[in-house]
């Protein structure tokens, strides 16, 4: 037996080196940079092109390769681009062929969201005397129908609680009912999997785990502190024997991705999230950025894709169930809205609550928060398994323990129905999710029926409730969306109670151009200025009354930066149609020195579609996502279809003009490492918007256009406004003029100078006077001779400019040499004042990606025009 568990170890293990992408990393000695390549192009070509090596595909994210390159100060695929775009030739260049990179950094790792507390120990002899008796009498019939001989099961309160009966996960029953994990797999992303433990050992799937930190095929831990992913997967997969107890789905595979030991990069934490992926189905993360209640951060371009990648093309397209803790900051204020992995709409974000269903005093509150299951609190712990052979522990807790909780529970729903999406597994979590304490002020009931609370989100989860939701569920019709333009406030907002709103509704007809049915996620992206960030708050109020905090205040959060493109998320508006108002309330509750202005802001609404055939994957995010919030560019939505929408009209609730989308087609940004274009999927489609407003106590509401572009559909609109474009095109218009008059002009002169010798070609002076000093004798007052020969004139005016004219001559071609002599002071006057429009022209358009050129190239243009040519 032990023999064949190793022959499995070291099949699983050879397995994981199929990637060539994956051969260890040395960032002594080398950079390395993740390419985004467009279809049909060679990744040998661009490594030949960029003098570097190809290491292979970034894993599952199409298009995606990993390069590397001797080490060096710069970033040389930034310096290729730059160097191609001041060339500005047209001659095809591999370099146009890469929309993105990125040169990898290395970075720290995400923070544990381990217990925040000391250990409390196992149940307080005090409490011993208040065990239920009928209760521990049930368990022991469990145990021995179902064979459970694991000698902490009965310390392990969170599968059958015989203290404070009813606060566990209600699974007994589902293991009763053979329902134990079978056939699903949870990848534990987290700090190492100690693969050699005895309680682990019979579950863990050697081919789906990887160790990022130290890249080598066994994520096993390594550092003194490597014990968290252990713990968690404990808690999931701990197989049923002689050894500590059992997890909540004891039969399910578990893998161990290792990525929080070590300085790790963005590209490699992207692979762990997508790492085999066709049967990892379910990713448990107890990490995230630090639960300071002064941190804001989200997760990067690469990690982004790679989510969406997963939810799109994990489990053959059914979609990765990502798992992620709420975090442990509520005692600094802390919330989950301002962490981008928990508040990602492709994350099912999981609180905690203790063993007596209280709420711990470390477990986040947001409006993102899904549900909520056990953890550390009220003086016990999470029993599980640790490192070692036949190591347990009793202090395992915080959200990272209710996370792994969580992820069992959903393998359990996929052993009954491995067809569910990373949507429909949502959906039966919050649909069965049990409410924590019924008096509780803050519940709202929503349009589903249930009751919500930014402590608890939906509830606990119930593993017999939600396992019994999963044999009948109905699959949800694909996602759809639509996005509404970007709202300009541009206004102070007022210190105290007032705060500033804005509004913008959402027509029937909008949600039926939008094929959106109902809502699901609701998410706003807004800019705010404040020289004191932890003083704002936000609330977002639908058309039906439910209001979510999406911001709260943080005492702790003293940064000046503001929101700039944050994205906030909530799971309130679950079921909700989305027609009418929708509301934002922006506060400054601190009457202080410091104060702000509301810059803008713009609405996501997320849901099922109502025709499947019309739904259309939601392309692959860039970085230029939210930029261009004045520009001109249509809206999109999950519709297959366009809309033609009227020129430059003013919003009203029942028509608006073409707003922007989060994934334009755009030029790239001065000094930016990537562009909107070569994005994976289609581009969404067009839509109507509806009316947007903002208001505060002291100013009256303002109403917000837009214009539509003036442009023929087959001319490009370079990603800016219609002014602009008017200038673009303007100046253009005016140098393809000039130019055809300047080639007229000098083909004329060039057939004068073939038909005619310079000795014979003739001109006539103004007055007599103009002659003088030209000719000698032979322009005598009064004679024909007013008219002289054009080589006198000539030899007058260049003496000695032969060798002038070869500093721009090709040295082989006469007739052009003959053209550039041709032209004289009158078309050296014109081609300057022409040059001057077009110089005057350009400043009045957009900056160029190559401004650090322009003294450069403006003595390059000198030159070639005193040449007669240009480059």
């Amino acid at each position: 037996m032990r023999l064949a568990t190793l022959v499995g170890l070291a099949a699983g293990s050879l397995a994981g080196l199929g990637s060539a992408n994956l051969a260890p990393r040395n960032y002594d000695a080398n950079d390395y940079y993740v390419l985004q390549l467009e279809r049909g192009v060679n990744p040998d070509d661009v490594a030949a092109r960029l003098d570097m090596r190809h290491e292979g595909p970034l894993g599952n994210l199409a298009g995606h390769h990993m390069f590397s390159a001797v080490k060096r100060n710069d970033d040389i695929v930034s310096r290729a681009v730059h160097e191609r775009r001041r060339r500005r030739t047209s001659t095809p260049d591999l370099i146009d062929r890469v929309p993105f990179w990125q040169k990898q950094r290395l970075r720290a790792p995400m923070t544990k969201r381990s217990s925040p507390g000391p250990a409390r120990g196992a149940f307080p002899a005090e409490k011993r005397q208040d065990v239920d008796a009928q209760a521990v009498q049930r368990q022991k019939n469990v145990m021995s129908e179902l064979g459970i001989t694991d000698p902490i099961f009965t310390e392990q309160w969170h599968l059958f609680n015989a203290v404070e009966v009813g606060h566990d996960v209600n699974v007994t029953d589902v293991w009763r009912a053979g329902i134990t994990g079978h056939n699903s797999t949870v990848a534990i992303v987290d700090d190492g999997l100690d693969m050699y433990s005895n309680d682990l050992k019979p579950n863990y799937y050697a081919a789906g785990s990887y160790d990022f930190n130290d890249h080598r095929p066994e994520p096993k831990p390594t550092l003194s502190d490597d014990r968290h992913g252990t713990r968690c997967a404990g808690e999931i997969g701990a197989a049923k024997n002689d050894v500590c107890g059992v997890g909540v789905a004891y039969d399910s595979k578990i893998a161990g991705i290792r990525i929080l030991s070590k300085l790790i990069t963005e590209s490699d934490e992207a692979l762990s999230l997508n790492y085999d992926f066709q049967h990892n189905q379910i990713y448990s993360c107890s990490w995230g950025p630090p639960d300071d209640g002064k941190s804001m951060e989200a997760p990067g371009i690469l990690i982004k894709r790679a989510m969406l990648n997963g939810v799109q093309n994990g489990r053959s397209g059914k979609g990765s169930v990502f798992v992620f803790a709420s975090g442990n900051g509520a005692v600094y204020e802390d919330n989950c809205n301002f962490d981008g992995y928990t508040n990602s709409i492709y994350s099912i974000t999981v609180g905690a609550v203790d063993r007596k269903g209280l709420h711990p005093y470390y477990s986040e509150k947001c409006s993102a928060q899904l549900v909520v299951t056990y953890s550390s609190g009220s003086g016990d712990a999470i029993h599980t398994t640790d490192v070692g052979e036949n190591t347990c522990s009793s202090s395992h807790g915080g959200t990272s323990a209710a996370a792994p909780l969580a992820a069992g529970i959903f393998a359990l729903a996929l052993e009954v129905r491995p067809d569910l999406t990373w949507r429909d597994m949502q959906y039966i979590a919050l649909q069965t999710a049990v409410v924590v304490d019924p008096s509780d002020e803050e519940l709202q009931t929503t349009a589903t029926g249930k009751q919500f609370s930014h402590t608890f989100g939906y509830g606990k989860l119930d593993s017999w409730a939600l396992v019994e939701a999963a044999r009948t569920w109905k699959n949800v019709k694909p996602q759809a969306w639509l996005f509404s333009p970007w709202i300009h406030i541009k206004h102070d907002i007022p210190q105290g109670d007032k705060g500033l709103t804005s509004s913008f509704t959402v027509t029937k007809d909008m949600m039926l151009k939008a094929n959106l049915a109902r809502l699901e996620h609701v998410t706003v992206t807004m800019n705010v200025e404040h020289s004191k960030r932890g003083d704002l708050s936000v609330d977002l109020i639908s058309p039906s009354g439910l209001v979510s905090h999406i911001a709260t205040t943080r005492k702790g959060d003293l940064s000046g930066d503001g929101y700039a493109d944050w994205t906030f998320m909530s799971v309130v508006h679950w079921g909700e149609d989305g027609v009418g108002d929708w509301k934002i309330i922006v506060k400054d509750s601190q009457v202080n020195e410091n104060s702000g202005k509301w810059v803008d802001w713009h609405l996501k609404l997320w849901g099922e579609s109502i025709d499947a055939e019309k739904a259309t994957l939601l392309p692959m995010p860039t970085e230029e996502d939210d930029d261009n919030h004045d520009e001109n560019i249509p809206v999109t939505t999950g519709v297959a279809e366009t809309t033609t929408l009227p020129p430059a009209v003013q919003q009203t609730p029942s028509e608006l003009p073409s707003v922007p989308s989060d994934h334009p087609e755009r030029p790239t940004k001065p000094g930016s490492g990537s562009t909107a274009e070569g994005s994976a999927g289609e581009k969404p489609s067009e839509t109507e918007g509806g009316s947007g407003s903002s208001s505060s106590d002291s100013s009256a509401a303002e109403t917000t256009t837009a214009e539509s572009s003036w442009l023929p559909s087959f001319l490009p609109t370079f990603g800016v406004s219609s002014r602009t474009q008017a200038w673009i095109y303007g100046a253009f218009s005016l140098i393809v003029v000039f130019c055809a008059g300047l080639g007229a002009w000098l083909y004329m002169q060039r057939r004068k100078r073939l038909s005619n010798t310079r000795d014979n070609y003739e001109f006539e002076l103004i007055n007599e006077e103009e002659g003088e000093g030209l000719t000698g004798a032979g322009a005598a007052a009064g004679e024909k001779g007013r008219k002289r020969r054009g080589g006198e004139l000539y030899d007058a005016f260049a003496d000695g400019s032969d060798d002038e004219m070869e500093m721009f001559s090709d040295g082989d071609d006469d007739d052009d040499s003959q053209g550039r002599r041709a032209g004289g002071s009158s078309s050296a006057a014109a081609a300057g004042s022409a040059a001057a429009a077009a110089s005057s022209s350009s400043r009045a358009g957009p900056a160029s990606d190559e401004d650090d050129d322009s003294e450069e190239d403006s003595v390059d243009e000198k030159a070639g025009l005193r040449g007669g040519t240009r480059r």
